[in-house]
């Protein structure tokens, strides 16, 4: 990777998908409905950027830095968020898609997922503590040996998570999404 370093710049309208985004390390730099689909980030750092209005979706993440990253209003279908630098590895998502996306054992604490969509998204064996999911549709999402203690699901909707499969000590539902931890009983359960 070059040593191409750029900060503070605004990228808007750009399509990275047919032109790529040049090698280098983006700081507190905003990509505004910029395409990214089926692009190459490897190895690319982003510290302290804002997407906005991106689409994201299918691009190759090996070794791509993202360190205090705001994903809003996003779409960011099929990514593999496992083969990021896990080094300093933190983001935010508001408003955005993240179907069939992958977290497969990363380190997420505090992550917040507000508004944003995660159908069929694997969340195995990942560490979730104290993070939250906001109004957020887990759909089909896998929670297998994951870590969710403090955990806020309290608005979340459509999760299905095994207790015996998962950590949720002091995690945080609402009544009504209780019947997310006893799905594997199949019962019926009347308000």
């Amino acid at each position: 990777m070059s040593e191409n370093y750029i900060a503070e710049q605004t990228f808007d309208r750009e399509d990275f998908s047919i032109r790529a985004l040049p090698k280098a390390e983006y700081e507190n730099c905003k990509f505004i409905n910029c395409n990214f689909a089926n692009s190459d980030l490897s190895g690319v750092k982003f510290l302290d950027c804002e997407f906005n209005a991106c689409n994201l979706s299918m691009a190759s993440l090996t070794k791509t830095a993202l360190n205090d990253i705001h994903f809003s209003d996003c779409k960011m279908l099929g990514l593999r968020f496992e083969n990021c630098n896990d080094f300093g590895l933190a983001f935010t998502f508001n408003n955005c898609k993240l179907d069939h996306s992958s977290f497969y054992k990363l380190k997420l604490k505090k992550t917040s997922f507000k508004n944003t969509q995660l159908q069929e998204v694997d969340f195995s064996e990942s560490d979730l503590s104290n993070s939250s999911f906001e109004n957020c549709d887990l759909s089909g999402a896998t929670f297998d040996r994951t870590i969710l203690e403090k955990v806020d699901f309290r608005s979340a909707s459509n999760f299905s998570i095994d207790p015996d499969k998962n950590r949720i000590k002091k995690a945080r539902f609402s009544q009504a999404g209780l019947g997310g931890l006893l799905h594997k009983y199949d019962i019926v359960i009347s308000q």
